[in-house]
């Protein structure tokens, strides 16, 4: 496999274990790789001193801590993001006015369409 058809590596930062699960069987299905899963603040930031990714979907809220360090992190890295929030955009500091939000709950169709608009061009 060449790194051109290579399936783009998404790391999940979610802290409800049963959406850890739904992202980690359906983003195979639509054709991305799973480069692993943090449920806290800390272990993301943690986690993305070596980690090898190319996109993330991030929950705005993890028990009760709002992610954006991570999103920050993210940023700092070239990474693409988007956040998942049952809030919409509005509940995101205008720092992030221009990120890619997922409402919750989704289907399987608007994860799809959000990561493809994170995708890089070719």
């Amino acid at each position: 496999m060449t790194t051109s058809d290579a399936a783009l590596r998404v790391f999940i930062v979610e802290d409800e274990s049963m959406l850890v699960m739904l992202l980690e069987d359906l983003l195979p299905t639509l054709g991305y790789a799973v480069a692993g899963s943090a449920g806290s603040v800390e272990q993301a930031l943690a986690d993305l001193e070596h980690a090898e990714i190319d996109l993330a979907v991030v929950d705005v809220n993890l028990a009760g801590t709002p992610s954006f360090p991570v999103a920050d992190a993210l940023r700092e890295r070239g990474v693409p993001f988007l956040f998942t929030t049952g809030y919409g955009q509005q509940g995101l500091p205008e720092r992030f006015a221009d990120a890619a939000v997922l409402a919750k709950p989704f289907r399987r169709h608007d994860l799809q369409n959000a990561l493809t608009g994170l995708r890089p061009r070719a």
